[in-house]
């Protein structure tokens, strides 16, 4: 990869962070709401799909940043977004009147999770932690 292209990962990586980081902290706030939200949808165990959510997009989001484990934390983080998305933006059973909106929700977690599986694919780059480890124990 040249220099813009290594740039240009590590900001996508950022901005894909972003999302995740800052939902997980939300999430980790409001805690019994998210799990009143969580049961809801009829999802079991509501208290601790809401600590495992919150742990692996606060922990998936800083690893995206740091560029550490990537394609196993990418893995994790696209498999997540499209159970929600299936779960949480499920627009084809929603009300007429909140079904345009839910479909955008749903294509944005399945654009998201199109992104970490590239990043699967691709790797994070020179500026990620896995390159410079792997730089590390080839010398």
């Amino acid at each position: 990869m040249n220099q813009l292209s290594n740039s240009l990962a590590l900001i996508g990586r950022l901005l894909m962070a972003a999302i995740f980081i800052i939902a997980g902290l939300s999430k980790a706030t409001g805690f019994s709401g998210t799990a009143g939200y969580i049961a809801s949808v009829g999802l079991p165990m509501p208290e601790a799909l809401t600590a495992a959510t919150i742990v692996l997009e606060v922990i998936g989001g800083v690893a995206l940043v740091i560029g550490y484990r990537l394609r196993l934390f990418a893995v994790l983080l696209a498999g997540f977004t499209l159970l929600a998305g299936l779960f949480f933006h499920n627009f084809w059973a929603m009300p007429a009147e909140v079904q345009h909106i839910q479909q955008i929700m749903f294509m944005k977690n399945l654009s998201i999770a199109g992104g970490l599986l590239i990043i699967a694919a691709l790797g994070g780059g020179a500026l990620s932690l896995d390159e410079k480890l792997s730089k590390y124990k080839n010398n």
